[in-house]
């Protein structure tokens, strides 16, 4: 398709480790329980000060386990390494300034989404009240209440994030088949003449993988540029731009006109990562396109992400808010 549109298209080879992507998040959930149960124990049955201690150590163990998994690690970790390739098309120049994305892999895991960042969620309150009870005790104020409500919180939140290992169950239709037949239409659409670029990177669900390395050696010889990213495009729902960082008020008015439908705006939610987050940490301008719900994330990651659920009607409003928005921009 991206050939009869006028492309030049290849391939491009990288490695990377499935470590962080497979195994990170699991991990990092039973760190962050059990730094918080571990605190609550210690300091119900020895001292605040014992108990503050144990919290902060579990806690500063899980800020350098997560930043050792975040970012460019995916590229350097040893462990679990793996080669994949990304479909790379230009058209109308060699370094065009503007690109349509979508990830091409797929996986499952054990619990859907929404109840993952459900569980993120819990786990992350079940910290700060931990805190909250820490600085109580110390300070000689009623705190045992506090402790409970913490072990609580991170017992409910934990399992479904230690349970978010990597499977081969999900047929991916929504994330994100529907994602690349998006941009793949929309990229049939710009006219001719617009230079601008499509990147299908692969292992975005390990840790975003192709997209960190494409912009890596992408920024090692040019400036980075726009982004559009298309990740989940449900049969219902409206039309919904993601973003992460600094939201980008400019690019998002361009979409707005762009769209031939109302647009619905929401930062990235907790737990959730796209390809976005890839290019934005290398300094592109870039948002993601979806589209659906909560029920969308019930699906997604589960072997109900599949063609008997999803007719793909959604995807023509997507297409065309992301060529008109290529016009635009290039």
């Amino acid at each position: 398709m991206l050939r009869e549109a006028g492309f030049a298209v290849h391939a491009e080879p990288f490695g990377y480790s499935a470590f962080p992507g497979r195994y990170a998040t699991p991990i990092g959930g039973a760190i962050g329980a059990m730094a918080v149960i571990g605190g609550a124990a210690v300091a119900l049955r020895v001292s605040g000060g014992a108990g503050a201690a144990t919290l902060g150590a579990g806690l500063a163990l899980l800020a350098l386990f997560t930043r050792g998994m975040l970012g460019d690690a995916v590229l350097r970790v040893p462990l679990c390494r793996g080669r994949s390739e990304n479909l790379v098309a230009t058209r109308g120049g060699d370094a065009p300034g503007v690109w349509l994305v979508a990830h091409l892999d797929s996986k499952s895991q054990p619990v859907p989404s929404v109840l993952r960042v459900g569980g993120i969620a819990l786990l992350a309150t079940s910290v700060v009240v931990a805190l909250g009870s820490a600085a109580l005790q110390l300070a000689a104020l009623p705190h045992r209440m506090g402790w409970w409500a913490a072990v609580v919180l991170a017992v409910l939140g934990a399992p479904s994030v230690i349970a978010s290992v990597v499977g081969t169950e999900s047929d991916g239709a929504v994330d994100n088949a529907s994602g690349v037949a998006a941009v793949l239409l929309a990229a049939s659409r710009v006219r001719p003449g617009v230079a601008f670029g499509v990147l299908l990177p692969s292992a975005e669900e390990l840790g975003l993988a192709g997209a960190r390395a494409w912009a890596r050696e992408w920024g090692r010889e040019r400036a980075s540029g726009v982004a559009l990213n298309c990740d989940g495009v449900d049969d219902h729902g409206a039309l919904t731009i993601v973003y992460s960082g600094r939201r980008d008020d400019a690019l998002l008015e361009t979409l707005r006109q762009a769209a031939p439908t109302a647009l619905r705006v929401r930062r990235m939610p907790l737990g959730l990562l796209t390809d976005s987050v890839a290019l934005h940490d290398r300094g592109w301008r870039t948002l993601t396109v979806s589209r659906g719900g909560w029920t969308t994330l019930r699906r997604v990651h589960s072997r109900r992400d599949s063609l008997a659920n999803l007719t793909g009607r959604g995807i023509d409003d997507a297409a065309t808010l992301l060529a008109r928005a290529v016009e635009a921009l290039a």
